[in-house]
């Protein structure tokens, strides 16, 4: 699974990066102690949790994330969240797409955030207080 989540890195050439920061990003997410298995023997949770790893593994400027928290429980909810929000006062753009009120709460608690509501496909709200 380390290896599925530093491949972007390795495509790009990137190896001693991936090496060195992998093992911390692994277990911000809680998987550190999973790095060896393979993505076949995670589960719905843990593959999700790698894909956010390998998402940001590159720092990329923007982060679309849609349902980030969707098969994990609330505490690894909000250590997701917190890697957002510090990826967010790094300066990068954060935008989540999630049915959750209460991780949309929980973002606008700790960052400056804009809420979009959307209805039927469309813009229903915008800036609600939720």
């Amino acid at each position: 699974m380390a290896e599925n989540v530093a491949l972007p890195l390795t495509v790009s050439g990137r190896v001693a990066e991936a090496e060195e920061n992998l093992l911390s990003l692994l277990t911000w997410v809680g998987l550190g102690r999973q790095s060896m298995q393979r993505p076949p023997e995670l589960s719905g949770g843990e593959r999700q949790r790698a894909a956010l790893a390998r998402a940001v593994i590159m720092s990329p400027e923007v982060i679309i994330a849609d349902e980030p928290t969707g098969n994990i429980d609330w505490e690894m909810s909000q250590r997701l969240l917190q890697l957002l929000v510090e990826l967010n006062r790094m300066g990068k753009t954060i935008l989540i797409a999630t049915h959750d009120l209460n991780l949309i709460r929980a973002a606008k608690s700790q960052v400056a955030s804009r809420v979009l509501r959307l209805k039927g496909g469309k813009l229903d709200m915008a800036g609600a207080d939720l």
